[in-house]
């Protein structure tokens, strides 16, 4: 019987003692072999924060790379777009196969393959292959949503919202460090050490996962590769609930990469005159908002997911206000990059923990559904974050951020009563 030895952080005992009649007879899934324990689960997040990174090195390296290309911030707007648009086609065609085939073998497979588009991405001669590259290292940078539905089977029920939500701290902490550890590693180095430094650490990560990371002894379905591709429409169509956290999802990613895209052009410009390392250590100052995930998800756990949802996007669009009155001012900027984060790790996590909930045997379909979307938004955000800046500069980008909030806090509000007849219906 699966139980957590020494707790996950904070779990409260009721949540982890999965041993308790009750809490059997609540849960209708198969519980699973492995002991989750906290090791398993820093473990899990580790893994999320270092190769998750590989997507995100190139934000603050966006000026230099055009400098030495000679290239326009619409470019290179458009090169950090390629990475984006191949992690959402490595999520919708890779992602599928592990409701098939081994979650292990697939991580592992898949760390050996990005360690090959980072070495592309290093050697680089031209700005066309740099493309290229940053598309390859999107498709392969998918280990993360292997693990964090591997890591939801492994959890409770009654603490998947909190393993999620530690597991995603990980994944936010690796997307905020990325950008200070490249800021840094270019400022001294260049930008291409830095794709050199990420093929090594991916190598090592796979031996790592292939030795530490538990074997998936999940029983498989039967269905073929075209089937499990067809099945993800089925998913969108028959869940309601999917269908609105991959809209709350894709709008609230899109803003978060407004955001992240324009900030190292607007801290080149007065009163600021910054370089790609003050742009970098901006990550660091998002830590603090990626630190509250496993109090998301407990609040997930126990309160109502969707209000947290809510609560997120309140919260990112709060930030960009913030940001659009005082931007001008390092302070304002500082609050401002904290609250986003805050804002969009609560609703990644609220959104994640409701899809995990809908059904077992398809959480890798509907991981990737909904990632599919999520990063579609970040791509569409990356665009319009560039356009913003080209356009306005500044009081351009925070617009479009706060646009895209108020479509999806708008789409919350005329939503509610159809979700709450929904799940009455199906209780």
């Amino acid at each position: 019987m699966l139980h957590i030895e020494e707790g996950i952080y904070g779990l409260d005992k009721e949540l982890i003692d999965v041993r308790s009649p009750d809490v059997a007879e609540e849960s209708q899934e198969r519980a699973p072999a492995t002991v989750m324990n906290r090791k398993l689960v820093l473990i899990m997040a580790a893994a999320c924060a270092a190769s998750v990174a590989n997507l995100y090195y190139i934000q603050p390296l966006l000026a230099n790379m055009g400098r030495e290309f000679a290239v326009s911030a619409n470019q290179m707007g458009i090169i950090a777009t390629m990475s984006q648009v191949g992690y959402a086609c490595g999520l919708l065609f890779i992602i599928p196969l592990g409701d098939k085939y081994n979650q292990r073998k697939l991580i592992v497979g898949m760390l050996i393959a990005v360690t090959l588009a980072l070495i592309v991405m290093a050697s680089a001669p031209s700005i066309l292959l740099v493309g290229v590259a940053s598309f390859l290292v999107g498709v392969t940078t998918v280990v993360p949503q292997l693990i964090i539905p591997y890591s939801a089977s492994l959890a409770p029920v009654k603490a998947r919202g909190q393993v999620v939500g530690t597991v995603m701290s990980g994944l936010l902490i690796g997307i905020l460090l990325a950008r200070t550890v490249s800021g840094l590693v270019a400022a001294h180095f260049g930008w291409r050490a830095m794709y050199w430094i990420a093929a090594i650490m991916m190598i090592l990560l796979a031996v790592l996962m292939r030795v530490l990371l538990p074997d998936d002894r999940a029983q498989k379905g039967s269905m073929s590769y075209p089937q499990l591709l067809r099945s993800l429409w089925g998913l969108v169509r028959d869940e309601p609930v999917l269908r609105e956290t991959m809209f709350f999802g894709a709008l609230a990613f899109a803003a978060f990469s407004v955001f992240w895209v324009a900030l190292s052009f607007f801290l080149a410009t007065p009163p600021y005159h910054f370089g790609s390392e003050v742009a970098g250590l901006f990550g660091l100052v998002g830590v603090a908002g990626a630190l509250a995930a496993s109090f998301v998800g407990k609040f997930a756990d126990r309160r109502d997911p969707r209000l947290a949802n809510g609560m997120g996007l309140v919260i990112i669009l709060v930030s960009f206000v913030i940001m659009w009155l005082t931007g001008q001012w390092l302070f304002g900027l500082i609050v401002g990059t904290i609250l986003l984060d805050l804002g969009t790790q609560s609703n990644q996590i609220s959104s994640q923990a409701r899809v995990y909930s809908l059904q077992p045997e398809a959480r890798n379909r509907l991981n990737t559904v909904y990632m599919f979307v999520y990063f579609i938004g970040g791509s569409l955000g990356s665009i319009l974050g560039t356009v913003g800046w080209s356009m306005a500069q500044w009081n351009g980008v925070c617009a479009v951020a706060c646009l895209l909030i108020l479509i999806a806090l708008a789409f919350y509000v005329l939503n509610t009563r159809s979700m709450r007849q929904h799940l009455r219906s199906v209780r």
